[in-house]
């Protein structure tokens, strides 16, 4: 990092937001210089205007930018040379679709299955309806991002880095608290549902049965999942939850009120094995 960082992020505490965590991941993952301050829920307000986090101040410009997709636009387009966005035109549409989408859809999921990425629930965990097409659509967005990416990559004989669009972009970045979400039991895909089936309960902190998953699907949660920039910030998940003071108590057990569900956390040496 430079002394003077012309970066500043504004967020909660990211074990507990998916907002703030994906834009501290594309900052992370793409190694751009950043100073941060995390507040507390209640203390929004008064950091943020808008009473909206995460907010990113552009100390070069002398604004503020709120909103995880146009804070990650704006990074993008003043670092040209990161390509944070696929290069291909193509494939650049197609990530820039995905992560919009991901970004004003999946109420259900949000709404019913807190941020919490140390945490791990079992027992008897309700799943509306609406969430299981939820889920079957961002794995289906997941398995088509990956069969067309390898298609174009092919075709253009550029390398195929395993992500959803080839490299690392915003749209991994903007799905990637989704994978601590999902915590599939059983997968369903003709020849591969026993191979897949045995390595059920390989995600994170939701036991929410899956319906569909392929297995290009899988390879991406494996290419994330083992990729040293990310396995970074999975520690600092980890060390934010040794301060006291992150703590959220209505985050730590949403189903407290029931006794066929169990709270607990997750080793922090868990690993990823792909079928």
């Amino acid at each position: 990092m430079t002394d003077h960082p012309q970066y500043h992020l504004v967020g909660t505490f990211t074990r507990y937001s998916s907002w703030t965590a994906r834009v501290e991941t594309v900052l992370e993952y793409f190694k751009i210089p950043y100073t941060s301050q995390m507040v507390d829920f209640e203390d929004i307000r008064t950091v943020s205007i808008s009473g909206l986090v995460p907010v990113l101040e552009s100390r070069s410009l002398g604004i503020m930018i709120n909103d995880t997709l146009s804070i990650c636009e704006f990074l993008a387009e003043s670092n040209p040379h990161l390509n944070l966005w696929p290069s291909d035109p193509k494939l650049r549409a197609l990530a820039r679709s995905a992560a919009a989408e991901m970004h004003s859809g999946f109420t259900t999921i949000r709404n019913t299955y807190h941020t919490n990425f140390i945490a791990q629930y079992t027992g008897n965990i309700p799943v509306p309806e609406q969430a299981r097409k939820e889920i079957i659509r961002i794995l289906t967005i997941w398995d088509n991002a990956r069969k067309v990416t390898k298609a174009r990559l092919a075709e253009l004989g550029e390398k195929d880095e395993g992500f959803l669009f080839g490299g690392f972009s915003i749209a991994d970045a903007f799905f990637w608290p989704v994978l601590w979400v999902d915590n599939p039991i059983h997968f369903s895909i003709n020849d591969h549902e026993k191979r897949i089936t045995d390595h059920r309960q390989r995600f994170r902190t939701y036991n929410l049965p899956l319906d569909s998953a392929t297995p290009d699907a899988l390879k991406w949660m494996a290419t994330m999942w083992n990729d040293p920039s990310i396995k970074k910030l999975v520690g600092n998940y980890y060390r934010q939850a040794e301060r006291p003071e992150t703590r959220i108590e209505k985050y730590e057990n949403i189903f407290a009120d029931r006794e066929d569900i169990h709270s607990s956390v997750f080793p922090e040496d868990w690993r990823f094995s792909e079928p």
